[in-house]
């Protein structure tokens, strides 16, 4: 699908207000109100707009402990990574799990009610034999930046 330089748009506003009214949305990207909403349709139709959600402050949420994992595998077969890769989606301490290059095979953020209950599920894994030769673990001490958005670029490839 073609993104446009409206399309775009619409995805940076979304992806900063997701509570944005129509007639606002439509009058930010200068679009009346039908075309504009229409576009939105069309975006959630495609997939490109996955879901909306709150941003829920840490003072309300159960504090949690926040870990990052680097993990590396003990080998680089298509069975060892998809089992493991799934493993990492139905898991919901999971917060994040990209793979990476570099001499490590994935960064992982976990988040649990404590330190305990985050080698509890380590141990888990490592009983379940998901392929992993080892992992280095770093605690969170302090956060400083929380992505809210990403940054939405038009690419060449994409404009009209």
């Amino acid at each position: 699908m073609k993104l446009d330089q409206y399309d775009l748009r619409i995805l940076d506003i979304l992806s900063r207000d997701g509570r944005i009214t129509k007639s606002r949305l439509a009058e930010a990207i200068n679009l009346s109100v039908s075309p504009c909403w229409e576009r939105v349709r069309r975006l959630e139709r495609a997939g490109i707009i996955e879901g909306y959600s709150a941003r829920i402050s840490d003072q309300a949420r159960v504090a949690l402990t926040s870990v990052w994992v680097q993990i590396e595998l003990d080998n680089h077969s298509m069975s060892v990574s998809e089992r493991f890769e799934r493993t990492m989606r139905e898991t919901p301490q999971v917060s994040e799990c990209v793979a990476v290059g570099g001499g490590v095979d994935y960064l992982v953020l976990i988040e649990t009610e404590s330190i305990d209950q985050y080698q509890r599920l380590i141990d888990r894994w490592l009983m379940d034999e998901l392929g992993i030769h080892r992992y280095f673990t770093y605690i969170v001490t302090k956060s400083i930046k929380k992505a809210s958005s990403p940054l939405i670029r038009l690419r060449a490839d994409n404009a009209n």
